[in-house]
């Protein structure tokens, strides 16, 4: 079966595309088949309806945030995640989206305004400091230039509304972390740490 929703807690996560333009040394994808339980690998990218139609009946028995997280990257799945988003909106939820921020080199195109108008908030994976690193770690069919159109995506998303928040894995080490902070200061956008699971 193709599972487009699973959850974690209270908290339900929408799994729209296997597709992506990164492949991360910390990738959650490497060495694992799914979360919590839930096999994420998909044969079908899904449809708006196909994934309505996996969502509980009862919305309410979940947190108010739903968030744009699976085994790939979310906005290969443009269409199917502002169709989903406008779904969620009508039923008193915020969305979430987990992005590469590489959207608009997919597209070939700016479609920021679509993911900003989509989703509440909008947590890019900034993941190093500079594009040699970000390269190194992530690993982008883009390349190098795959690091500055996610800052250029961050602002744009930022700019038309959505509230942007950066992201690193702690497992880059202390010294790459604190050189993201930097950044992140001088772009003017928060920066969350994750710690690798």
């Amino acid at each position: 079966m193709n599972n487009y929703v699973y959850t974690i807690g209270t908290k339900l996560y929408i799994n729209l595309t296997n597709k992506c333009s990164n492949n991360c040394d910390f990738c959650i994808r490497q060495g694992r088949t799914g979360m919590n339980g839930t096999e994420l690998w998909i044969q079908d990218q899904p449809t708006a309806e196909d994934v309505i139609e996996q969502l509980p009946d009862n919305l309410d028995q979940y947190d108010s945030e739903v968030v744009f997280c699976g085994f790939g990257e979310p906005t290969y799945n443009l269409e199917a995640l502002e169709e989903v988003a406008a779904y969620l909106h009508c039923k008193d939820k915020t969305t979430r989206i987990n992005t590469n921020g590489q959207a608009n080199l997919i597209h070939k195109k700016d479609v920021s305004d679509i993911v900003a108008d989509s989703c509440d908030v909008v947590n890019v994976s900034l993941n190093a400091p500079d594009a040699l690193s970000y390269q190194k770690v992530c690993h982008s069919i883009y390349g190098e230039k795959a690091f500055d159109a996610m800052l250029e995506f961050a602002k744009l998303c930022r700019d038309r509304g959505a509230e942007v928040i950066l992201s690193v894995v702690d497992s880059i080490g202390e010294q790459q972390v604190n050189k993201c902070r930097k950044l992140c200061q001088t772009l003017d956008l928060p920066l969350r740490v994750r710690i690798k699971e």
